[in-house]
Order: structure tokens, then C-alpha cells, then sequence
């Protein structure tokens, strides 16, 4: 079911070193590329009716930039992955808090099954809900996590 509100464009917003992806540590994110990401979320999106805005940065104010913007620019939610910015970033996570959107926050590995540092999320309590572990299946499931989320709205 679609959504009935205006706005049906969604910022999905890549963290640091994902344009690694296929390459990076594979034995973790599996092979998968960005573009093979992308082409995905498109595909679903196009199916749902939303519109994407798709960036990937390894610069933290630039994310930050990003989300800042994103209710004036009319985004009606965020998929982020921040990856590393996901342990780190307090100014990332005062932009999700400030900007008023629904966010769903994703990650390829199942970050609690990691290392310890990377098993906290400081992004998670200002995100509707968190999906990791499941490869470029994650993001999928953020899509529909978001439908969800707008729908019930």
C-alpha cells in the first residue's frame, strides 16, 4: 500500500569506506558492491512508488550537511548506513535527532557480533529501528521498514 502524503522521496545516505564494498573484507560484508546496493534499493523503490536521493561520503560534515537539509530539501525519511560514524559520530546523531525524519538505520554485518567497540550504536536511539546482519538484504528490509513507518503515519 502506498503511502498518501506528498512527499515519496527518501535520502539514503552510505558512511565511510562503503565505496569499498566488493573488495573491503569480504569474509565481513560479503562481495557485494555499492552499485549492486543501489541498483537494489532503486528497483524496490521504484516498485513502491518512492523516490531516492542515494549519496555515499567519507566525511563526516558532509553526512551531517546531508540530513541537515533533508526536511527543507522535503525527504520524508533517511536509510542510513553511517558504518564507521555509527560508534563515533555524535554530531551524525544530533543531525538524525534535529532533522524530525523518520531514520532506519542499516548495516551489512550484524555489528553485535563484532568487535566491542563496534557493538554500540550511537545512532540507533534516535533511529525508528536498526537491521543489521543481513547483507545488501538489510537495506531492503530498511525500505520496507520505512513503508511501514510512513504508512502508519
Amino acid at each position: 500500500m502506498k503511502q498518501k502524503t506528498k512527499s515519496r522521496k527518501i535520502l539514503v545516505i552510505h558512511g565511510p569506506n562503503l565505496s569499498l564494498l566488493g573488495k573491503r573484507e569480504p569474509h565481513i560484508y560479503g562481495r557485494v558492491t555499492l552499485n549492486q546496493i543501489n541498483r537494489a534499493l532503486r528497483k524496490l523503490a521504484k516498485e513502491k512508488g518512492f523516490k531516492l536521493k542515494i549519496a555515499q561520503s567519507n566525511y563526516e560534515g558532509k553526512i551531517v550537511d546531508l540530513i541537515a537539509k533533508a526536511k527543507k530539501d522535503k525527504f520524508c525519511a533517511l536509510l542510513i548506513n553511517p558504518a564507521a560514524y555509527t560508534h563515533t559520530s555524535v554530531a551524525i546523531r544530533d543531525a538524525i535527532s534535529a532533522s524530525g525524519i523518520p531514520t532506519v538505520e542499516v548495516h551489512l554485518s550484524n555489528i553485535y557480533t563484532r568487535e566491542d567497540f563496534r557493538q554500540r550504536s550511537l545512532i540507533s536511539p534516535v533511529a525508528k529501528g536498526q537491521i543489521c546482519g543481513f547483507g545488501l538484504k538489510s537495506y531492503l528490509l530498511g525500505l520496507e521498514a520505512i513503508e511501514d513507518i510512513l504508512n502508519k503515519s
